[in-house]
């Protein structure tokens, strides 16, 4: 297991695959002000919505908010989306954003980033998972992985989500977290080997290994 990795650019901008027709016409509506849009797209994004919320959060409940937050944003932002990547790209982007700010209103949050980091925590375990927008929550959830990243500190578990998972670039978790960039890299590398010991553990616990 532990052999396993995490991509670091999970879902990409569309590469000039054709669009979802029906999607693009769900978008349309919602642009017209046709709210009823709204249903058919929470049921296509929904349960992926909420994983991420959860990655993010790793808790059930604050994930529940911050999805019905999510699809009152895009109900109110959708003449932001241009159509210059795929819409799950940016409900995905919209979800990260809306999950911080979210978390950013706890006091715990404030405080948590000011503990200070280990830079030298910094080993190449798990690196390559396939994580695109269609396999995501299904490959996480099977691995057994979604279990080790909701039990990560908060820091490494935004950092490592953002980075590994969503494909944010370290200079853009450093704006959105208001934290250096040395800062991010050093989170996202404890939280490999947070995993790695976690996975090594779990393996001894199943007796995969003496």
């Amino acid at each position: 297991m532990t052999g396993q990795v995490i991509e670091s650019n999970a879902f990409h901008k569309n590469s000039g695959s054709p669009p979802d027709s029906e999607e693009w016409h769900w978008v349309e509506q919602l642009k017209q002000g046709q709210q009823q849009a709204l249903r058919p797209l929470y049921e296509r994004y929904g349960k992926k919505v909420y994983a991420l919320s959860y990655r993010l959060s790793s808790d059930a409940e604050v994930a529940e908010d911050i999805t019905q937050e999510v699809f009152v944003q895009v109900w109110q932002k959708i003449h932001n989306f241009k159509g210059e990547s795929k819409f799950s790209t940016w409900l995905y982007s919209v979800t990260s954003h809306v999950a911080i700010n979210h978390m950013r209103k706890q006091k715990r949050w404030w405080q948590s980033w000011f503990v200070k980091s280990d830079e030298s925590m910094a080993t190449e375990i798990i690196e390559n998972v396939p994580t695109s927008d269609e396999q995501s929550d299904f490959t996480l959830s099977r691995s057994g992985l979604d279990k080790h990243i909701a039990a990560l500190p908060q820091q490494a578990r935004i950092v490592f989500v953002l980075f590994a998972i969503q494909g944010w670039r370290h200079e853009e978790i450093s704006k959105e977290l208001n934290i250096a960039v040395g800062s991010s890299k050093a989170q996202y590398h404890r939280a490999k080997q947070l995993l790695q010991m976690s996975l090594h553990q779990e393996e001894i616990d199943s007796g995969v290994v003496a």
